[in-house]
C-alpha cells in the first residue's frame, strides 16, 4: 500500500503480517524490557486520537511532548498525527527560558512530560505560557496526572469518537502539517519547523529503500526522537518492520546494546568518538605486549577502505588484526552490529575507516531539519561507500553547488517553511524554490557529496585568506589528548584554538610521567602538559596546510555539553557562546607572546 500519512504505517503492518507485522516497539520498566506488538501499539494510538478529542482538543491544535525516548513517544505522534493535530516535540536537555519560547511560540494547549524532575521545571514556570492548559506525566507520579488519561479517555467515549476519528484521517492530506521540530539553535532562539506527512514519510522511504536491514532486525534508538534524524529514521524502522527498543539513557546505550544484540543504531560523531575513546582508554591499561598490539592493529585499520580489493598482505594483516582485537570491539558492543548511521555534523575520516575495519561499518549521510532529514547518504553497496564524504544523493532529491560553493537542494522532504516567520523562510528558499543550506559543498569523482564547511563558520583572516574551521578541527581531534575544541581567528594574523582536553588520557599520562595534580585546573597548567600539548598540535599541524596550521591554544578545564551551554543538543558546537563565553581569553592569546594560555576555568578533580 502506498504511504501518505504517518498513520499509515499502522495500516501497513496489518497488511504484513508475516513481514512488518512482527514489529515490537519496546522500552525498559522496571528493569525489563517491555514490547509493544502491532496489535497494542494500533489500538493505543487509536484511543490517543479519540482521547484528545473527547477532551476538548481539535483539528488543528498543538501538542507538545518533552521526554527521553520511549514507546509513548510514537503513541503520542501517531495519535496526534491521526487527529489532524501538530506535535511539538521539544529535546528535554534545553533551558527553563527555552521551554517558555518554545511552547509559547508553537502555541502548545496540551504537554506530556517524562519524569517527576521536568515536571517540576515546567509546572514552575506554567505561567509564563499563555496557550498551555495542561501538563501530564509518563512517568507514573503520585498525585500528578498521568497521560493515560487520554488513551482512557478515548477507550471510554470510542462509541462517540471512532467514527470522528475515522473521518478526520479519512480527509488528512500527505501535504498536511504534521509536527514543529525546534532547531537545536547554535545561533539565536530556535526556528520552528514545519514538516507534512509526506516530507517525514517521502524521506523515510527512500532511506528504507537503500537500507540492507529488514523486519529480522532490531535497532536501538538513543538519539533524541525530537531531532529530526532519529526522528525519521524511526519511521523508516516502521516502514521496513525493523523492531525498536529504546535505551534508557546514554550511560545505558553499552549495556543495552550488548544485551539486546542488536543490528544497527544511529549516532552522531561525539558519541561514536566517546564509543572510541573509551575503547582506547581500557587498551591502555593492557600489558605491554597487548597494548602493541591493540595500536598496532589501529595503524592496519587506517589503510581501510569499504568494498575495495585488498592486497594479500593487507588482508592477512587484518585478518590478524581482526583476531586480536577487533572481534573484541564487536564483543563488547553486539556481534550483529552490520549498520551504524552517522549525521548531524562532521565525522572523522580516520574514525570511519577504524569502524569498518573493525567490521562496524558507519554509514555517513547529511541532511538538515528543513529537508526532513537527508540529502545525501553513504549505504552498504560497492560504489556507494566513499569515507570523507557523505556518499550519494538520495533518490528524489536534487543537489547543485552555487558558485560560492554552497550546497542547494529540492527535495519531497523540504519544508513547509518556518512557523510564523515568513521572512526567514524566503530567506532559505529562494523564488526557484531552492534550499539554501548554509554549507560549503563539493562532488568527488562526480558522485559523492563532501561538505568542507558551515558557510556561516568560514571566517577571514586579517591577511585576506579564508579558513574553515571544521576541517581543522576534525584533523586535530583524532588526537587522543583532546576530547573537544573550537578554532578561531577571525581577523587575526593566524588560527588559534580553544581545547578542552580528554582528561581520562590526560591524567592516565600524566600518571606515567609521575607529575602530581590536585584538580583538572592545576593539571593543565603544568609545564609538561603544556609541552605535550606543543607537540600533538605540532604533530597534526603537518598535516595541514600553512594557512590552516593552529599556532597559539588555550587549555580550559571545561568539559562541553549542552547542559552547560557550549553544544546543541545534536552535539554541536554553540560557536557564538564559546567565543562569548572565552572572548577576554581569547583576546589575551592573540596580544600574548606565549604560544598557549592555561586557564583557571572550573574546579573538576
Amino acid at each position: 500500500m502506498e504511504i501518505k500519512r504517518n498513520f499509515d504505517l499502522l495500516e501497513r503492518f496489518s497488511q504484513m503480517p508475516d513481514t512488518v507485522g512482527r514489529f515490537k516497539l519496546a522500552g525498559k520498566e522496571k528493569g525489563k524490557w517491555r514490547e509493544y506488538d502491532v496489535k497494542e501499539y494500533t489500538q493505543t494510538v487509536l484511543n490517543v486520537s479519540m482521547g484528545l478529542l473527547a477532551m476538548g482538543f481539535n483539528p488543528g491544535d498543538k501538542i507538545a511532548t518533552i521526554t527521553n525516548n520511549r514507546p509513548e513517544w510514537n503513541f503520542m505522534e501517531m495519535g496526534v498525527g491521526g487527529a489532524a493535530m501538530v506535535h511539538v516535540p521539544v529535546h528535554p536537555t534545553l533551558t527553563d527560558e527555552e521551554f517558555v519560547y518554545i511552547l509559547n511560540h508553537s502555541e502548545a494547549r496540551l504537554l506530556v512530560v517524562s519524569d517527576a524532575s521536568l515536571y517540576k521545571r515546567l509546572t514552575a514556570v506554567k505561567e509564563e505560557i499563555s496557550n498551555l492548559e495542561r501538563i501530564l506525566t509518563f512517568n507514573e507520579i503520585e498525585g500528578v496526572e498521568n497521560w493515560k488519561v487520554i488513551t482512557e479517555s478515548g477507550e471510554q467515549n470510542a462509541a462517540q469518537y471512532f467514527d470522528q476519528v475515522m473521518d478526520i484521517r479519512e480527509k488528512i492530506a500527505e501535504d498536511d502539517l504534521l509536527t514543529i521540530i525546534y532547531t537545536s539553535g547554535t545561533t539565536g532562539a530556535p526556528k520552528g519547523v514545519m514538516l507534512s506527512h509526506k516530507n517525514l514519510m517521502s524521506n523515510a522511504i527512500a532511506s528504507a529503500n537503500i537500507q540492507h536491514m529488514d523486519y529480522r532486525h532490531k535497532a536501538l534508538s538513543f538519539l533524541p526522537l525530537s531531532h529530526v534524524f532519529e526522528h525519521m529514521v524511526n519511521y523508516k524502522y516502521h516502514y521496513l518492520g525493523i523492531s525498536t527498543y529504546y535505551a534508557e539513557g546514554l550511560t545505558t546505550i553499552a549495556r543495552d546494546m550488548k544485551e539486546l544484540q542488536v543490528d544497527g543504531f544511529i549516532a552522531v560523531p561525539r558519541l561514536l568518538e566517546s564509543i572510541y575513546e573509551k575503547i582506547v582508554s581500557k587498551a591502555r591499561t593492557l600489558s605491554s605486549v597487548k597494548r602493541s598490539i591493540f595500536f598496532w592493529a589501529l595503524k592496519v585499520a587506517e589503510k581501510f577502505e569499504p568494498f575495495e580489493k585488498k592486497s594479500l598482505l593487507f588482508s592477512i594483516q587484518h585478518k590478524i588484526a581482526d583476531k586480536l582485537v577487533f572481534s573484541k570491539w564487536r564483543e563488547a558492543l553486539s556481534q550483529n552490529l552490520t549498520f551504524i548511521g552517522c549525521g548531524g555534523s562532521a565525522l572523522q575520516p580516520r574514525l570511519a575507516r577504524l569502524f569498518w575495519a573493525a567490521g562496524l561499518p558507519i554509514f555517513e549521510g547529511y541532511g538538515l531539519t528543513e529537508t526532513s532529514p537527508v540529502l545525501a547518504v553513504n549505504y552498504s553497496k560497492p560504489g556507494k561507500v566513499k569515507i570523507g564524504s557523505v556518499g550519494t544523493v538520495l533518490n528524489g532529491v536534487e543537489i547543485k553547488i552555487a558558485e560560492d560553493g554552497e550546497i542547494l537542494a529540492k527535495s519531497p522532504g523540504l519544508m513547509m517553511g518556518y512557523y510564523k516567520d515568513e521572512q526567514a523562510t524566503s530567506e532559505v528558499i529562494d523564488k526557484d524554490g531552492w534550499f539554501h543550506t548554509g554549507d560549503i559543498g563539493e562532488f568527488q569523482d562526480g558522485l559523492y557529496l563532501k561538505i568542507t564547511d558551515r558557510k556561516k563558520e568560514i571566517f577571514k583572516m586579517s591577511n585576506g585568506k579564508y579558513l574553515a574551521p571544521q576541517q581543522i578541527e576534525n584533523k586535530l581531534k583524532e588526537s587522543f589528548y583532546i576530547q573537544q575544541l573550537m578554532v578561531v581567528g577571525e581577523n587575526q594574523k593566524f588560527a588559534a584554538a580553544i581545547i578542552s582536553p580528554n582528561f581520562q588520557e590526560l591524567v592516565e599520562w600524566s600518571k606515567k610521567k609521575k607529575i602530581q595534580f590536585q584538580s583538572h585546573t592545576e593539571l593543565i597548567q603544568m609545564p609538561q602538559v603544556l609541552k605535550h600539548f606543543q607537540d600533538e598540535i605540532k604533530n597534526f599541524n603537518k598535516k595541514l596546510s600553512q594557512t590552516d596550521q593552529v599556532q597559539k591554544f588555550i587549555l580550559i578545564a571545561d568539559e562541553w555539553s549542552p547542559l552547560t551551554g557550549e553544544l546543541s543538543s545534536s552535539l554541536k558546537l554553540k560557536r557564538k557562546y564559546i567565543i562569548q563565553k572565552y572572548k577576554d581569553l581569547v583576546d589575551s592569546l592573540y596580544q600574548s607572546r606565549q604560544q598557549t594560555i592555561p586557564v583557571k576555568v572550573s574546579e573538576k578533580k
